[in-house]
């Protein structure tokens, strides 16, 4: 996890007011379903508001010689709505709790790492361990705040409370949880560290989980119906309380620690879910991972949870993230997506400063299911494949419908994405709980070139 400043995350346009709505620049058009959305009558409009919920609150945290940080929930970690909801109710998701590296207690509370961690390696601090992840649902309201109206922790097949306290990997990198007082946490192969959520009509829920990584369904309840994980995974999980199987692609195992799958999408005529995982794989290697841009979307059957399809993404440049430019190509990731049609669907790609929304379409470009590109010796690998065009590989297609260096007004760290009542976009940032000083602060985005299929 990095950390901004709160001076940056909180900078603001020279024309923004506090509580008012934002005008913006015009999106240039596109022909997108039949519609062609001109630039002239595509100006936008962004909406931010905010929230005093007791709900959200956790209270403080602090160690000794250091600063004191409130905490609060972040619940932006994913959006998603049912058509038939509110047209502006949404349901979305918090991640496995405050935490934070070793490395991250100095900017935190302002006091050397080993004060906490000692000489543990890879370690990570979990303030309030017993944190569960969970769903919730929120309103927003006409004097642009919003109110949290239901909240469903996570819970095994037991009915009790999940945590965020990392499962005991054995297939993939993973870290040690540590409490404030640097004491070692058991870690759990029940705990999930959620990102996205895809709310469906039957009342259930599609979450994407980063550490496995995996996929889970999850009742109305917020009961864990069953964790899908990459094949040859299985037994990392085999102590959980809840049905766990391999149906996802073993290559996934290959992810990068901590770049799991944050994003999920289902399409508006309910018959494709998607993902795809937030960085290239390490794939064969960490400084693959480092160097390659080919990150892997795959298609789902929502019914059966069988892949139906493989295609490559292609993260930007790192230079070309406006309000926070770097030479890393490992600093874009991809933290969200959203259905908009049968093949075309909205990708959230950012860097810890910069968000950018991608209209993507899977018509044309190579299906790369069940090739040799998923044997984990083929050599070179696809995250290491420099010429895609060499290799026979067409990406999807990108056209750029957002960049949030446009309008500063937006918070940092957006991972939700979902659609209002009349068409609108909602986007919702991740506080991290409050560490960096952040709090929850959905954005409504009008007018933008941003079209959805009607829903079946």
């Amino acid at each position: 996890m990095a950390f901004r400043p709160l001076a940056a995350a909180l900078l603001l346009s020279a024309a923004t007011i506090s509580g008012a709505t934002i005008s913006g620049a015009a999106i240039s058009g596109a022909a997108i379903s039949g519609a062609t959305i001109s630039a002239a009558h595509a100006a936008e409009t962004i909406t931010v508001y905010s929230s005093t919920d007791p709900k959200l609150e956790l209270g403080s945290m602090s160690v000794p010689g250091g600063k004191t940080r409130q905490l609060n929930v972040g619940i932006g970690s994913g959006a998603g709505r049912r058509a038939t909801d509110p047209a502006m109710t949404f349901w979305t998701i918090s991640d496995r709790g405050a935490n934070f590296t070793c490395g991250d207690v100095e900017d935190v509370f302002g006091v050397d790492g080993k004060t906490i961690c000692g000489d543990v390696k890879g370690g990570r601090i979990y303030p309030q361990p017993d944190y569960s992840p969970s769903i919730y649902r929120i309103t927003l309201k006409d004097d642009r705040t919003f109110t949290v109206d239901t909240v469903l922790p996570l819970r095994d097949g037991q009915g009790k409370p999940v945590t965020g306290l990392l499962n005991p990997l054995t297939h993939a990198s993973t870290e040690q949880p540590l409490d404030l007082s640097g004491k070692r946490l058991e870690q759990s192969a029940d705990a999930v560290d959620a990102e996205s959520i895809v709310p469906l009509a039957d009342g259930t829920f599609w979450v994407s989980e980063e550490n496995g990584p995996s996929l889970l369904h999850v009742a109305a309840d917020g009961k864990i119906l069953r964790r899908i994980v990459p094949q040859g995974t299985e037994g990392d999980f085999k102590a959980a309380h809840y049905p766990v199987d391999g149906g996802l692609p073993a290559v996934l195992a290959k992810r990068f620690l901590n770049r799991g799958l944050e994003s999920l999408a289902i399409t508006p005529d309910g018959k494709r879910l998607a993902t795809i995982i937030q960085n290239p794989l390490a794939n064969p290697d960490a400084d693959t991972y480092r160097a390659s841009k080919n990150a892997r979307l795959w298609t789902l059957d929502p019914a059966t949870l069988a892949v139906t399809g493989e295609y490559v993404y292609t993260l930007d440049d790192p230079q070309s993230f406006r309000l926070d430019p770097s030479k890393k190509q490992s600093d874009p990731r991809i933290s969200e997506m959203m259905g908009l049609g049968a093949d075309r669907f909205l990708v959230l790609e950012r860097t810890d400063g910069t968000t950018k929304l991608y209209e993507i379409s899977l018509a044309g470009a190579t299906d790369i299911h069940g090739t040799a590109w998923d044997d984990v010796t083929t050599s070179p690998s696809l995250e290491a494949s420099k010429d895609l065009a060499a290799a026979k590989v067409v990406p999807v297609t990108k056209i750029l419908r957002f960049d949030s260096a446009d309008h500063p007004e937006v918070p940092v760290k957006i991972e939700g994405l979902a659609l209002t009542g009349d068409g609108s976009l909602l986007m919702i940032n991740d506080s991290d709980f409050g560490i960096t000083g952040e709090t929850t602060r959905p954005v409504i985005l009008k007018g933008s070139a941003i079209v959805a299929d009607p829903a079946s």
